[in-house]
């Protein structure tokens, strides 16, 4: 009985994030995944009643303006490397079609050129070679 492998390895569906806005990403999910424990603390020291109660309070609104900020900051570099870049974009089989079209008929003009010129030297000179 031949052995199947555990997992099967498929193509990604989605292209890989250029860097630049990887790292942002990779910033904005640490600062938004303490933003929440930092949340969470403040919540659980109100419900207790201690001391940390006020001052978590104040950093967890200061810390959901920076999340805030780090979020916008991924969108606004995934822009930027969009205009800097340019967007990779596959061009659909009828664009294509019309493309070679459009190459063939120039190959078929510089051919029909190259041939009239040398028609056009050769009954200049009045002798063709042999």
């Amino acid at each position: 009985m031949p052995r199947q492998p555990l997992w099967v390895e498929e193509p990604a569906v989605r292209r890989r994030m250029p860097d630049p806005v990887r790292t942002a990403a990779v910033r904005a999910v640490i600062i938004m995944s303490l933003t929440i424990i930092q949340a969470m603390v403040a919540l659980l020291s109100t419900m207790t009643g201690s001391w940390l109660e006020f001052p978590m309070m104040l950093s967890s609104v200061g810390s959901t303006v920076v999340a805030t900020w780090a979020v916008l900051d991924v969108w606004v570099t995934r822009q930027v490397w969009n205009q800097r870049n340019g967007v990779v974009s596959v061009p659909s089989s009828s664009a294509r079609q019309l493309r070679r079209e459009r190459r063939g008929a120039r190959r078929a003009a510089r051919a029909a050129e190259r041939e009239a010129t040398r028609i056009r030297r050769r009954g200049a000179s009045g002798l063709t070679r042999a």
